[in-house]
């Protein structure tokens, strides 16, 4: 039987331990080289695994039921480590402070401007979408997918690519506290001991930020003493612990990562005064470079698996559905739109391809799969998510791959056509004698 044939696969007893190893490292090398194939073409690797997924899907009868619990998992890991991997990237310098809350507001309005259209769009075209359960659906599909852009625009000049990192990790971070926010409403109307108000979302979020740099210093100064040269995952363990821990509080615990990959990726400005005396630089620079290679490994680990298994959870046919495609159409157009005049308001005319950069993806799954029963719409299709992530996907394709075209022409051009030259030669006494005497 051949082993690539989808009768061999079919044939595959998935309980034995083997053919789940062999399995997981097939699709471990297949995202190498879906990673190295993006890399030449600028065509998403997410994008590539996500088909992987689907044929899977025909070759496999797998149930939903049971890949969701496993997808969620993989949403929760990958996004604390896709954060914690963009965070160690962001250097905190005077002349950095003008693009971060550039991009920070740029985020934000783009993530509250989308999901107020897209509710828009939702109540008027789905049964029984009121405008308050509209909002626990468009805001998952208002999201920068951090997990599709930052691997995607690594090819953009360092200003755009540094952009792109700040606002889909600002999007990230905001979307997660505004579901939050929304969430904490619904327990506040079934329950006044719950606190769902705008205060009490407010001291939560103080209270996670005080947290987070307690947590923070007390990592990095315990880790830098830890001798043991397996301190790393016990290190992601610990950030693990403090996320869950912090979400079952009811905080936005994805801050405490990005505030703990900020000051371990900036410990200079972070440990000043007495705290710096505390510090023992080349330990924690150790930290951080382990750390850094430990987070990039894992994240592409976690990304892999979580969106061949979201591949392997859709319904394809969900998308040829009219009413689907319609409401789909008018949410795609309604983000480029928005995305558009937010660009143009903030960064003026240089805004492609940052325009069309704009793809949903991990989080949009992860957080439709928390919308709370109680505002849960059964006429809603889950074909609208799939077409909006593979449309935002191929959309960011399409402009990715004509700028890398753009761009090589005017490389090719620049090339072919050098600046010209002509060899220089030194006057010699008598010619500027003579030349002298003729002016005169």
């Amino acid at each position: 039987m051949d082993f690539f044939s989808p009768s061999f696969l079919l044939a595959m007893d998935f309980s034995n331990p083997y053919y789940l190893i062999i399995g997981a490292s097939t699709v471990i090398i297949l995202s190498f080289i879906f990673g190295e194939v993006s890399q030449k073409t600028n065509v998403p690797s997410v994008l590539m695994l996500i088909v992987l997924g689907v044929v899977l899907q025909t070759m496999l009868s797998i149930e939903k039921e049971t890949i969701l619990p496993i997808l969620e998992i993989l949403g929760i890991v990958g996004l604390i480590m896709i954060v914690l991997e963009a965070a160690l990237e962001l250097k905190l310098k005077p002349e950095k402070y003008v693009p971060i809350v550039k991009a920070l507001v740029i985020a934000l309005v783009g993530l509250i401007a989308s999901a107020y259209v897209a509710a828009l769009v939702l109540h008027q075209f789905i049964d029984g979408m009121t405008m308050e359960k509209a909002w626990f659906y468009a805001t998952p599909l208002s999201i920068l997918s951090s997990a599709i852009i930052i691997p995607s625009v690594s090819g953009l000049s360092t200003a755009k690519k540094e952009f792109h990192i700040y606002e889909s990790t600002f999007s990230d971070i905001l979307g997660i506290m505004m579901f939050i926010f929304l969430k904490g409403q619904v327990e506040s109307s079934l329950d006044d001991a719950a606190g769902g108000g705008v205060s009490s979302f407010a001291f939560k979020v103080l209270l996670t930020i005080l947290i987070s740099f307690i947590a923070s210093y007390l990592i990095i100064l315990i880790f830098q003493n830890i001798k043991s040269h397996t301190k790393l995952f016990l290190l992601i363990a610990v950030l693990l612990l403090l996320y869950s821990v912090g979400k079952k509080m009811g905080l936005s615990s994805l801050l405490i990562i990005l505030v703990f990959g900020l000051i371990i990726a900036n410990m200079k400005l972070f440990f000043r005064g007495p705290l710096g005396r505390w510090l023992e630089m080349e330990k924690a620079e150790h930290i951080y470079e382990g750390l850094h290679v430990v987070t990039m490994e894992t994240a592409f680990v976690v990304r892999t698996f979580f969106f061949v298994f979201f591949g392997l959870s859709i319904v394809i046919a969900s998308i040829f559905d009219p009413n689907v495609a319609l409401v789909s159409m008018l949410i795609i157009i309604s983000i480029y739109l928005i995305r558009f005049a937010v660009l143009k308001l903030f960064i003026g005319e240089d805004i492609v391809p940052q325009l069309y950069i704009a793809p949903r993806g991990l989080i949009t799954v992860l957080l439709f799969y928390q919308i709370p029963t109680q505002v849960k719409v059964a006429t809603f299709n889950e074909g609208i998510l799939l077409f909006i992530i593979i449309g935002t996907s191929l959309i960011m394709t399409v402009a990715m791959v004509r700028d890398k075209q753009k761009t090589s022409v005017a490389v090719r051009k620049a090339e072919e056509s050098p600046v010209g030259y002509e060899k220089w030669k030194a006057p010699t006494v008598t010619e500027i004698t003579d030349d002298h005497a003729s002016k005169h």
